[in-house]
């Protein structure tokens, strides 16, 4: 698994400034770079949203994505990062598309206002079986009989602007930060290079790299946002530690012995700042409660209480 080192801090991580940098205009354009060399097409930002639905009921599963935006063309763009392996990730992409999808659309309105998602992943943990470290998925129509690949009728490409059905359906792309073996071959490697050593590979050109160098430096934080951001660093290595001692242990449902099993054994109090931290890298409710071993609704109230839900 790919570590987020504490002794590399000539720049912060790509999930933490998506949390915490990239929200505000003047840094759109690391954003723009990053989609504009993954998507192949040149990408704007133009807001930042807020997933409405999100906090309406404390057992829904779609809590809060990482970033949530839209590009001049009115598309919506999901970027996520995943540290902890899920074995139901693919349901967890699905399920994170179709509810942005149905807030986007206005009750009443036409179909054809449908908005066009792209779901980007970045994942720190082998998910499927593959060997590649850049997966994306389409939605195509393939003859049964004839394998023709159905295109939009020609009253459809003038009406939506649009060739095929995969230009309108979601778009997914999976970025297996481990599979990468740092050797950059494009410009795109570049980006994946950054994703996974939190380092700029020597006379990068990928576009937004140049803003990553000059707006995501540790040293340019004030003094309150470097000290978050080294016990975000410090509670992402202690989880990490913590999964993949029980994984190596064959405890796959969490169980962590020796020195971890008594340090989450603790009082309710010892644990909140281990909710709080896998709670900010998106672990479901359910995972929480099941690595720090305590009831799903005492997550929950942690949560609330810390004004993280």
């Amino acid at each position: 698994m790919c570590r987020l080192s504490m002794a590399s801090r000539t720049l912060v991580s790509f999930d933490w400034a998506i949390k915490k940098l990239l929200r505000q205009k003047a840094s759109f354009g690391i954003l723009n770079g990053f989609l504009s060399e993954l998507l192949f097409q040149d990408i704007n930002i133009s807001e930042i949203l807020e997933s409405e639905g999100n906090q309406e009921d404390e057992d829904d599963k779609f809590n809060r994505l990482d970033l949530l935006c839209t590009n001049t063309q009115g598309e919506l763009i999901i970027i996520e990062v995943q540290f902890y392996e899920e074995s139901d990730y693919f349901h967890r992409c699905l399920y994170a598309t179709s509810k942005v999808i149905t807030e986007y659309i206005t009750r009443g309105q036409a179909y054809q206002h449908v908005k066009k998602v792209y779901s980007i992943n970045i994942l720190y943990f082998d998910l499927g079986h593959g060997k590649d470290y850049l997966y994306k998925g389409v939605i195509d129509f393939r003859g049964m009989h004839q394998d023709d690949k159905l295109e939009l009728s020609e009253n459809q490409k003038q009406k939506f602007g649009k060739t095929f059905p995969a230009d309108i359906f979601p778009e997914y792309y999976l970025i297996k930060v481990n599979n990468f073996d740092d050797v950059a071959k494009s410009t795109l490697d570049e980006w994946i290079y950054f994703l996974k050593n939190t380092e700029l590979p020597q006379n990068f050109t990928a576009q937004g790299l140049a803003q990553v160098a000059s707006q995501l430096k540790y040293d340019n934080m004030d003094t309150a946002s470097k000290q978050k951001y080294d016990h975000y660093l410090k509670e992402v290595r202690i989880s990490q530690d913590m999964l993949e001692t029980a994984k190596s242990k064959g405890k796959i449902e969490g169980k962590i012995e020796g020195k971890i099993e008594g340090k989450i054994e603790g009082k309710i109090e010892e644990k909140t700042e281990m909710i709080l931290a896998l709670s900010e890298d998106m672990l479901p409710i359910s995972q929480i409660a099941k690595y720090v071993r305590i009831p799903e609704q005492e997550v929950i109230r942690i949560l609330k209480d810390h004004g993280k839900m």
